[in-house]
């Protein structure tokens, strides 16, 4: 199955502490970094997305499979 590709500016949800989070995707990582305050593993083939929490406001980096589009 074909990974799911993000774009900056994507609506996404993901699931977070039992429940379901909803954001906006802000960056494509495709290289190590460090990312919403942790170190983040990434390559072009295995690539992460940083996301900002519409509810807090904060950042989170996460893997392609873990994220859904938000369908409006």
């Amino acid at each position: 199955m074909a990974r799911e590709e993000f774009t900056p500016g994507d609506a996404v949800e993901w699931s977070s502490h039992g429940s379901t989070a909803r954001g906006e995707v802000r960056e494509k990582i495709t290289h190590d970094t460090e990312a919403a305050g942790r170190t983040v593993r990434a390559s072009a083939e295995e690539p992460q997305y940083r996301v900002r929490s519409a509810k807090s406001g904060r950042d989170a980096v996460h893997r392609p499979q873990a994220l859904r589009r938000r369908r409006s």
